[in-house]
């Protein structure tokens, strides 16, 4: 049963080739060589002596399924660069993006300094790295550091410690695990069933990676002698059994040396509404679950108890392991949805900004929604739709971001952070670039008409409606959703417009090719 679990796995594509991972290897050493320059730059630009600035350091870590060992082909790599006390965040955004920008192999380039952890985005040499910072409060970052001893954490800021939670926590994981190639296969496989069946994604109220890993680390703790397709039948049949809110840990909460947070139901009202809680190993403890509402716990277990019916049956030889990995039917599984379309009639980048402001809110409407009584289940789909539409004039603009419009002919699908970068090239005086696309815009016809951004999001509804009242009023909800998003900082009425609507099934499922494209 394991040799057949890998054998479908490496079918399925889980797996990179050699050439592929040495690829990666050779961006993180382009980044260590830039993340030096970085941390010498700055060092010089505030009157360091050059020795002092050239041993002032740097240093990159990796977390997440790259650091875990379960990255597949075209997964990003989390990246976290380590700086001395004299750099700040600001140099970051302004010093190393201006590095990253000079260098050839740069393909894409996203910058997010608001953002929960601030980030840029970037692909480079054909690879997605997602680059965060933390500053630590000493002189000097050695590539010989590590970020084991909690004593590094002190005088840090919130977002500094946010960013090195992740490379910690990720090699506490590893270091709790039994047998690290059972973990890693198993993970693999349960990342790969999260994913096609669409309950992978933190942002919007189901766990991400690591807290799928936690939860299979839990299993292999729970069977240190097991094979990777006995941790996998036993990670459904725990599961379905679990006693939420009893949380998973793999291991007792710590004590440190900080006075921040750790959780604590007992202490803290909002642990206490946890629903499924997954706790960081790592100093200081965190919920790695705290967006689960009561929908999508729902739409976890409903997942849960069928991966457990098709693991008796597998386990048996019944069934093939294929069918564990089968895509979603979320299109196809309700009789109503909401669409949220998130638009903008300016540049690629403001749409890239706007639609995650809207992203990050999203879960707020998912609960007011459940709210109200007729609801059953309001479940919101993990991946958003991006699409450019150009427009003979204002008129139909409007009815483009109006939502009254969708994939009409007019209509093209577009990556934004392509669209960013081909704006940053023409901003930059890269006239090969413009020219490029000016004239892929002449073929297409649409040099003279408005472009408006649309980003789709789309939440299932479960609607249980009274026999004499068989409308659903769904005002209120909608009405603090467009307050919230409107209170927006950079929020421009007329560049910005963002509404939602009510769609059948069988308009919804006209989306339903482009999940296949993006493997969902």
């Amino acid at each position: 049963m394991n040799e057949k679990l890998i054998d479908e796995l490496k079918r399925q594509g889980s797996f990179e080739s050699e050439e592929e991972s040495q690829k990666r290897v050779e961006v993180l050493n382009k980044l260590q060589a830039l993340a030096e320059e970085f941390v010498r730059s700055v060092s010089l630009q505030k009157n360091m002596a050059e020795v002092i600035a050239r041993d002032a350091g740097g240093k990159i870590f990796t977390f997440g399924s790259y650091r875990l060992g379960v990255y597949s082909p075209g997964s990003d790599i989390d990246t976290l660069i380590v700086v001395p006390k004299h750099v700040t965040r600001e140099n970051f955004f302004d010093v190393f993006e201006k590095l990253l920008r000079k260098r050839v192999e740069l393909d894409e380039i996203a910058c997010v300094p608001d953002a929960f952890v601030p980030i840029i985005k970037i692909k480079f040499s054909g690879i997605s790295v997602d680059l965060i910072c933390a500053r630590l409060d000493i002189p000097q970052v050695p590539l010989s550091l590590t970020l084991d001893d909690k004593n590094l954490l002190r005088n840090l800021d919130e977002k500094d410690l946010r960013a090195l939670n992740g490379t910690r926590v990720t090699d506490e994981i590893l270091r709790l695990v039994p047998q690290p190639i059972v973990f890693k296969h198993a993970l693999r496989a349960i990342k790969l069933w999260a994913q096609r069946r669409a309950i992978y994604s933190n942002v919007m109220g189901f766990p991400g990676g690591v807290a799928w890993a936690m939860l299979v680390a839990r299993i292999c703790q729970l069977y240190p002698n097991a094979i990777s397709a006995t941790i996998i039948s036993k990670f459904f049949n725990i599961l379905t059994k679990w006693s939420w809110p009893q949380p998973v840990m793999l291991k007792p909460i710590e004590d440190g040396p900080l006075q921040v947070r750790v959780w604590n139901p007992k202490l803290y009202p909002a642990d206490r509404a946890h629903r499924m809680p997954i706790i960081t190993p790592a100093y200081p403890s965190m919920c790695a679950t705290h967006n689960i509402s009561a929908s999508t716990q729902k739409v976890i277990m409903s997942e849960l108890k069928r991966g457990a019916a098709l693991m008796d049956e597998i386990m048996i030889g019944k069934r093939p392991w294929a069918d564990l990995f089968t895509k979603h039917d979320f299109f196809l599984r309700y009789k109503y949805y909401l669409a949220v379309y998130a638009s903008s009639k300016g540049t690629a980048e403001q749409q890239l900004k706007w639609s995650g402001l809207v992203e990050s809110k999203l879960r707020q409407l998912v609960l007011k929604l459940e709210w109200i009584d007729s609801i059953e289940l309001a479940h919101p789909f993990v991946k958003e739709f991006d699409q450019v539409h150009y427009c003979a004039d204002e008129e139909e603009a409007k009815r483009v971001a109006d939502g009254e419009q969708i994939a009409t002919a007019s209509t093209k699908e577009a990556d934004l952070m392509k669209t960013v970068k081909a704006e940053e090239n023409r901003e930059h005086g890269n006239k090969a670039a413009a020219n490029g696309d000016a004239e892929k815009k002449a073929e297409d016809g649409t040099t003279t008409k408005l472009v408006v951004y649309t980003t789709t999001f789309f939440i299932g509804l479960e609607i249980n409606l009274d026999p004499h009242h068989k409308q659903l009023d769904i005002q209120w909800p909608c009405k603090e959703f467009y307050e919230m998003c409107r209170s927006w900082p950079e929020y421009d009425e007329d560049i910005n417009c963002i509404c939602v609507r009510n769609i059948r099934k069988y308009r919804a499922s006209n989306f339903f090719p482009l999940v296949l494209q993006h493997q969902y």
